[in-house]
């Protein structure tokens, strides 16, 4: 069989048989169920056909999209439940909206052009960088239920857009940092300049009165700096003091105010330098650090609050009738009973009451086949019900859910600092209390000798040797490397991995949804009567074209979806189809409907259905969960490394010992449960092994903890990301080769920034102490220190994201045999 074609508008595969089809651009065009058609025929009514001709990228497949209900929709507008997030001006609405389904820059065209031609809207702007949509309408012509149900016609779901409160202070924090670094560079450049018309070096025959201008104007471009852009140093510095714990900022604070002084002494007096220039070149590289580390930590922040968006916006409360009313998730109560309908994601934790069907806990476990669910078990918030309807009682919501614990042990995953960061600190604390009390002794020394020196020698120490560039050294380059591992698809959430990379000697490696894509494709098609295998196809699709389980996936769309389908779940799936009853799933549940024998299973391994109907089976269908194409180019850079490889896999079946042998790897386990997995891994540290461990579920969990590093896949637990050190967020092992590569650069440009600040503050202090440096140049040093180790970190900035993995074409059926 050839291999299908793609959909027009989403680029999924297009099932055999008959297609769905609508004229675009000119041309028919083929799409890969109604869903697609249904919006590309809403775009080409709306004038805006325009999109497919100028989108870089093919669209979101609309039934991927979370499913909108009208009565859901229907609570977005009570005034109510709008107040937060919808503000009035006049006869106009206005609002923000999240949206999803953006691909590429085209999208933004068509929801903005479509919204606009709606007589009520206003005004539509997307931002593409961050997803959101700003919208100004006339709510009394048009409803916000409206207004989304318009955007999803044209295949994008929209979301009241409801910042939590912390990363709302975090924005805040972040916008105040800006306008202080504003505040501080354009500033310093105004009082540089009348600084620098004052020195004798420049040789402008200056009056007196213009001399004296000058001086004053410096000062008063110089006093926003320090009592607006400086406050976080001078607050830090009064909360250290009070907690007797020195920081940068107690030094910091006392060379800015020193500075300060002496440069008001010398505008008022006429004696002396100008110090003006050197407190705002101090201020801007300061505050330029601490700017890029809180755009790090905010985004660590942003990607912790995605997991919380998990939970639906609203849920089906049951009253004492037994009546359901749609209800927001905030006014849901512990003990309240819910119900659930299939495809339809659990608002909270909770226990079954009624109800069996098959939940996708992939969310917690990994495991990519829902597992089976019946009244007595305990379920999860965020995870999705995939057959049947079930009736849960509610027993944990908000802080104490596990979706929330997962949310904190992420958070304190991330809170660790790297033992150079930690070493770092201790030993700028150390050298400040050393730099202070070898200031007041100096201080003590200048004053007996030469009274008039003393303050600007104490100054000029205080200023040359303040640990900026010591402070700096960890952040900068961390700040720089997340950059450029997150572009690669690595994010670290600890940070000994930089360290510990280079003593790696060992690999282990999980199966199921690491070196393979942890999903069902169909493999192959044996037909076992008269029927050929794309009949048999389009048999099996159009039976599973009802069902949201994962293996129904594998199968495409069907243009004609069967009739009277009953799920039974763990069983399989009956339908009518052309007139036929059919079953398919479990060998015994389909060959109960002709109540003739089982056929023998084939021997090959994959998950096996079998098809049949009222006369026996029809055939046998296998699917597989395929290799990653750029696994063997990980193989390939762990040998070239010298690495050992071993493959632990809880699978019991021989497609373990085929993946192994395949790629090459050393030594191979099937069937191990967790503790069999931790076993192996602390009999390898009994060897002296030094192990790197990549996973993506529970159950390897506690060998993500043990491993010297580890890294989960970006479509890993959300327990295993928060165990493990790293995390591959674009799931492409090939990006590993160069991300491990750009780990070991910066462990080794955090030692040289190290190397370099400690020698630097080492050297200075005696000059400074001898007289031998002016305040003046000693800014200048400490800036360019300062400078020096912030644009050694920038070289880690200099990386080339690898190319987007393009759509491969699925690999055509194997022949078909009959049996």
């Amino acid at each position: 069989m050839s291999a299908p074609l793609p959909c027009y508008h989403c680029g999924l595969p297009v099932p055999p048989g008959g297609r769905f089809k609508a004229p675009v651009l000119g041309e028919e065009r083929d799409f890969c169920c109604p869903g697609c058609q249904a919006v590309a025929e809403a775009i080409v009514a709306g004038g805006l056909e325009g999109y497919y001709r100028h989108r870089t990228e093919n669209a979101t497949n609309p039934e991927a999209l979370p499913a909108q209900l009208g009565d859901e929709l229907a609570l977005l507008d009570r005034p109510d439940v709008q107040q937060p997030f919808v503000q009035h001006q006049g006869d106009l609405a206005e609002t923000t909206l999240l949206l999803e389904g953006i691909s590429c820059a085209a999208c933004g065209w068509l929801i903005e052009r479509h919204l606009r031609q709606l007589p009520a809207v206003a005004e539509a702007g997307l931002n593409l960088s961050n997803h959101r949509l700003h919208v100004r309408w006339a709510d009394s012509q048009l409803p916000l239920s409206t207004l989304l149900a318009e955007l999803r016609k044209i295949g994008y779901v929209a979301h009241p857009y409801r910042p939590d409160q912390a990363a709302e202070q975090l924005a805040e924090e972040n916008r105040r940092s800006l306008r202080q670094l504003g505040v501080a560079g354009l500033l310093w450049f105004q009082a540089m300049m009348a600084t620098m018309a004052t020195w004798p070096e420049f040789n402008i025959d200056l009056s007196a009165d213009m001399h004296e201008i000058l001086r004053w104007v410096a000062m008063f471009l110089t006093t926003p700096i320090v009592f607006y852009s400086c406050q976080p140093f001078f607050r830090g510095a009064m909360r250290d003091l009070r907690t007797r714990h020195l920081t940068m900022d107690v030094s910091v604070s006392l060379a800015i105010g020193g500075a300060y002084a002496a440069g008001i002494w010398t505008a008022i007096t006429g004696k002396g330098d100008l110090y003006f220039d050197a407190v705002g070149m101090f201020a801007l590289f300061l505050l330029a650090g601490r700017y890029l580390e809180r755009r790090a930590r905010e985004r660590t922040a942003a990607a912790t609050a995605q997991l919380v968006n998990l939970l639906p916006a609203s849920c089906l409360r049951l009253d004492e009738t037994g009546a359901s009313t749609r209800i927001l998730l905030s006014e849901l109560r512990v003990g309240d009973q819910v119900l659930v309908p299939p495809g339809a994601v659990l608002p909270a934790d909770g226990l079954i009451l009624a109800g069996q069907s098959s939940v996708d806990e992939s969310l917690l476990t990994g495991e990519y086949l829902p597992q089976p669910r019946r009244p007595g078990d305990s379920v999860t918030g965020g995870t999705l019900n995939v057959e049947g309807p079930l009736t849960l009682r509610v027993q944990a919501l908000g802080n104490d859910s596990r979706l929330s614990a997962i949310v904190r042990l992420l958070e304190r995953a991330q809170a660790d600092k790297p033992r150079l960061a930690q070493m770092a600190d201790r030993a700028a604390q150390w050298f400040l209390l050393v730099l202070l009390a070898l200031a007041v002794l100096v201080g003590l020394f200048w004053w007996q000798h030469d009274a008039s020196r003393a303050f600007w020698v104490v100054l000029a120490m205080l200023v040359a040797t303040c640990p900026c560039a010591l402070s700096l050294a960890t952040p900068t380059a961390l700040t720089a490397a997340t950059g450029s591992l997150h572009k690669l698809g690595l994010l670290l959430t600890r940070g000994h991995v930089l360290e510990g990379l280079k003593r790696i000697d060992t690999v282990i490696f999980d199966k199921t949804g690491t070196l393979t894509e942890g999903r069902l494709t169909l493999r192959a098609i044996h037909p076992l009567g008269a029927l050929g295998g794309e009949h048999c196809l389009a048999l099996a699709a159009a039976l599973e074209s009802h069902s949201e389980h994962p293996i129904a996936r594998a199968f495409g769309r069907a243009p004609q979806p069967a009739e009277k389908v009953d799920s039974h779940p763990g069983l399989g799936l009956e339908g009518v189809v052309e007139g036929r009853r059919l079953r398919i799933g479990q060998a015994a549940f389909v060959s109960a409907l002709s109540g003739q024998p089982a056929p023998a299973m084939p021997q090959d391994h994959g998950q096996w259905l079998l098809l049949g109907d009222e006369s026996g089976p029809l055939a046998w269908l296998v699917l597989d969960d395929r290799l990653r194409d750029d696994a063997p180019a990980l193989l390939d850079a762990c040998r070239a490394q010298g690495w050992r490889t071993l493959l632990l896999s809880g699978d019991s079946s021989p497609m373990v010992a085929s993946v192994a042998a395949e790629l090459g790897i050393d030594e191979v386990h099937g069937g191990l449960n967790p503790d069999d997995k931790l076993a192996i891994l602390q009999r390898l540290h009994r060897e002296g092994r030094h192990v790197l461990m990549l996973g993506d579920g529970v159950n390897d969990v506690p060998v993500l903890a043990a491993a010297d590093i580890s890294v989960a896949m970006g479509s890993a637990t959300d327990l295993a990301k928060t165990s493990a050190d790293a995390v591959l967020l674009s799931n492409r092992l090939d990006s590993l080769v160069q991300a491990f590569a750009l780990a070991r650069r910066t462990r080794r440009v955090i030692v040289e920034n190290l190397l370099w600040a400690g020698l630097y503050n080492g050297l200075m202090l005696p000059f400074a102490a001898l007289g031998w440096i002016t305040p003046a140049w000693a800014a200048i040093g400490m800036s360019v220190s300062s400078l020096t180790v912030v644009l050694n970190a920038l070289r880690l900035t200099r990386v080339r994201a690898l190319p987007a993995a393009t759509a491969t074409e699925p690999a055509p059926l194997a022949p078909a045999s009959a049996h």
